[in-house]
């Protein structure tokens, strides 16, 4: 009904101490009427247990954190099982973008996608989730036409082809394009990627670039409202856009 409040999705971050961590904290202070935060967890022992009304944890505590709705996990592999466990314990949805996830990682979340619902993502911007789309359209409509995927990152990425890449020639390929990829790394650039469709004398090319690393806390913080509530599933980035 028109006027009714709604009770904010309580989070809890999960490698708060992280670049991306650090962003979602920041980024949620901002939205006090959608999402609240209710446990902050790092690796090692807070040097402060309050910080800005924010109750901190170590990795070690993870157990003894107070009711929360979604998890966001943005840590590293080793950090991945515990969290799961915990969601899958507490009927809680987890949204992760940890990257480097094994095979048996892998297999345990599309296990406790049957009791909970989960979103992984190599990528959280909600305009990569709509060019993935395009992406996959296009492929299947362009039939027997060149498909290339050119990625630009910072001199610092260390991987290549990005995870976005992979998965935006695996939405071409699920098509039936044959996906070649490029990849560039210069300065400072956040991320760019464009992806190529070329036939005889015409050529589409479908680009999103990124300027600022808020995106993806922005998209994850999205993803983690939508995911709140839902039946267990795998869920994409792409089915929570509305």
């Amino acid at each position: 009904m028109p006027g009714m409040e709604t009770t904010p999705t309580r989070l809890l971050i999960h490698g708060a101490s992280g670049r991306m961590g650090q962003a979602l904290l920041r980024l949620a202070a901002e939205q006090p009427q959608q999402v609240q935060v209710v446990a902050a967890v790092m690796r090692k022992s807070p040097a402060q247990r309050v910080v800005e009304g924010v109750p901190y944890f170590a990795a070690s505590e993870l157990g003894g954190v107070p009711a929360f709705d979604v998890a966001i996990d943005f840590s590293l592999p080793e950090g991945f099982d515990p969290v799961l466990a915990l969601c899958a314990q507490r009927g809680a949805a987890l949204v992760s973008g940890t990257t480097g996830l094994a095979g048996p990682q892998r297999e345990a979340l599309a296990q406790a996608a049957s009791r909970i619902p989960v979103a992984w993502a190599s990528n959280f911007s909600l305009g990569v989730a709509v060019l993935t789309e395009l992406v996959e359209r296009a492929a299947a409509a362009l039939g027997g036409w060149d498909c290339d995927v050119v990625e630009s990152h910072h001199i610092h990425k260390k991987d290549a082809p990005s995870g976005t890449a992979l998965t935006l020639g695996e939405a071409a390929g699920s098509a039936g394009a044959a996906v070649h990829y490029a990849s560039l790394r210069a300065g400072d650039i956040v991320g760019e990627h464009l992806v190529q469709f070329t036939g005889l004398g015409e050529r589409i090319e479908l680009t999103h670039r990124a300027t600022n690393r808020d995106i993806f806390a922005r998209g994850a913080l999205h993803v983690a409202r939508r995911l709140a509530g839902r039946a267990p599933g795998q869920y994409r980035v792409r089915d929570l856009l509305d």
